[in-house]
């Protein structure tokens, strides 16, 4: 059903997602666009590569947090609309915002539509859903980011454990939210292509969090 709620709702979502939290930070802080250097994305990692850790740290937070309010907004369209909140009705309606947050974050009006990938994003989205599959994806991403210091295999990685971890580990019964798990993974792949070929070639950049890298 369509209403008035549900729309305003999702046009919130979108503004949400199209916040470009690296950009306004970096520009804001550091009087740096982080699209003009590093990879040249808009998101957490280039944020770490560029301006350092507690800049990158922030951007993350805040773009799991964009994720998180878009689905959220769904308990304020009205059970009318969503049916009740442990709903199959419910969790379409929360995956569908989460989806446009994300697509803000890709294609922000904010900032001439060049965005950063939205894994922090889709993070959020996943938490707002599914908080035990997110708990998952969070002990993937850590334990294959210690191992290798790449991002972004933590990062396709932890993508592939969400569907992995809703079919098999908890057993869910709402289509949508496996469907949505498979989406995650094309997403994540296609958003990460430059990054396989890097890491194919042995030429894609790591992250230190806790140390140093050695000279």
């Amino acid at each position: 059903m369509i209403s008035i709620y549900s729309i305003s709702a999702l046009i919130a979502a979108y503004l949400l997602g199209s916040i470009p939290t690296a950009v306004w930070l970096g520009q804001a802080f550091y009087g740096v666009d982080v699209r003009e250097y590093g990879s040249g994305n808009a998101g957490a990692t280039n944020t770490f590569r560029v301006l350092g850790k507690k800049a990158g740290i922030a951007v993350m937070f805040i773009d799991i947090f964009k994720g998180y309010t878009a689905c959220k907004l769904a308990y304020f369209i009205g059970l009318s609309v969503t049916g009740p909140h442990n709903s199959t009705q419910f969790v379409n309606y929360q995956l569908a915002l989460g989806v446009i947050a994300v697509m803000g974050h890709l294609f922000p009006i904010f900032a001439g539509f060049r965005g950063g990938k939205g894994v922090a994003t889709l993070f959020g989205m996943i938490l707002a859903v599914n908080y035990q599959a997110a708990m998952i994806c969070v002990l993937v991403f850590v334990l294959v980011l210690l191992a290798t210091k790449y991002v972004s295999l933590s990062s396709i990685c932890a993508g592939f454990a969400f569907p992995i971890s809703v079919v098999f580990i908890l057993q869910s019964s709402i289509k949508s939210e496996v469907l949505y798990g498979i989406c995650v993974c094309l997403l994540i792949l296609v958003t990460h292509q430059k990054n396989l070929e890097r890491l194919l070639k042995g030429k894609e950049s790591k992250v230190y969090l806790f140390k140093k890298k050695q000279s």
